[in-house]
């Protein structure tokens, strides 16, 4: 008897697509409107078929929204799992097959890599934040393994990617002191690198220092 083939995970189904296509529609409206004008550098660095991981620095809340804006094809992320509790963020996470992560709990850590996995090997864009939080001025956090560990088990490359001016835009509560909650005036710019072959490396702590010089050098070159 054959066994039954793997599911395709939700997020790579037919109705994660169509909601992909019109939430990404309105995206580009509003960027056309320039309500917050939004540079994207490199996009076409992104492969246009096959698995790939594109992982990035976390600022603000609104990371998620211009990245996943700015990619063209349909792509599952790895959020924290507070989200699927807040009203229509959940309900649309829910329907796009995002990813849940419960912080500090490992038992969520190993399900949400495990769902990860089910994206690249069914050919889909796994989008990642390494430092796992939101990381303010001046802050360091170190990267999780996650990401280099599921590179180095699948063979998926990785896409750097660094986003600037979310945080100026969006600040953390506890970062903007008695500035404004939301503030349009400021840039965003998300800057696609070349991709990272996790065969070049024996070793994931050192995929993962690679990693984060790239995502530091085009952070300091945003233009």
């Amino acid at each position: 008897m054959h066994k039954k083939a793997p599911r395709r995970p939700r997020g790579l189904g037919k109705r994660a697509w169509v909601i992909t296509q019109f939430v990404r529609r309105i995206l580009r409206a509003l960027a056309w409107s320039n309500i917050v004008r939004v540079t994207v550098l490199g996009r076409e660095l992104v492969p246009e078929t096959g698995p790939v991981i594109v992982a990035s620095n976390h600022l603000s809340m609104l990371d998620a929204v211009f990245l996943w804006g700015a990619l063209r094809r349909r792509a599952v992320a790895i959020a924290m799992a507070e989200l699927w509790s807040w009203p229509l963020v959940g309900w649309l996470v829910r329907r796009l097959g995002q990813i849940p992560v419960v912080r500090r709990d490992s038992a969520s850590g190993r399900s949400a890599m495990a769902q990860a996995e089910q994206i690249l090997r069914h050919g889909g864009v796994l989008i990642i934040y390494p430092e796992g939080r939101l990381v303010g001025p001046g802050e360091y956090e170190p990267y999780k393994p996650g990401v280099a560990h599921l590179a180095m088990t699948t063979g998926v490359p990785i896409i750097p990617v660094a986003t600037t001016g979310t945080d100026r835009v969006l600040p953390m509560r506890r970062t903007r002191g008695d500035g404004p909650a939301f503030d349009r005036r400021h840039p965003v710019t998300v800057h696609f690198g070349r991709a990272i072959d996790p065969t070049d490396f024996d070793d994931p702590d050192k995929l993962l220092d690679h990693l984060r010089h790239r995502i530091e050098a085009l952070r300091e070159n945003p233009a």
